[in-house]
């Protein structure tokens, strides 16, 4: 295989991944708006963690960026996934703050509950 290929294939794979993120991060947020702390809340609190370890292992680089620049020489944020690059820039510290609010929130619901 190319590594051209290879490196679309990474960056497909990191987009579906982000994409999966996104749907989990925002039905997070959608439960503890709707006071809906069910079990997908749950669960959603527990791949983050996941992640977050993960991130921490490859010194806060997804796995799929450090496999990516061996396809790659570019300077720019969005190398290694289908994303504008502004968005690929700030994606951790836009989906971080999002998780912020949406742990306060839980917080606050759960309190309030009890």
């Amino acid at each position: 295989m190319k590594n051209e290929t290879k490196l679309v294939l990474i960056k497909v794979i990191h987009t579906i991944v982000w994409v999966f993120f996104n749907v989990v991060i925002f039905y997070m947020l959608y439960a503890v708006l709707t006071r809906q702390l069910d079990k997908w809340l749950w669960i959603g609190y527990g791949l983050f963690p996941l992640k977050g370890m993960t991130l921490l292992a490859f010194k806060f680089f997804c796995p799929l960026t450090v496999m990516a620049r061996r396809y790659s020489n570019s300077n720019k944020d969005n190398f290694d996934i289908y994303l504008p690059n502004w968005l690929a820039k700030y994606t951790k510290l836009i989906y971080t703050s999002i998780l912020v609010v949406i742990i306060i929130l839980t917080l606050w619901q759960l309190f309030k509950q009890g």
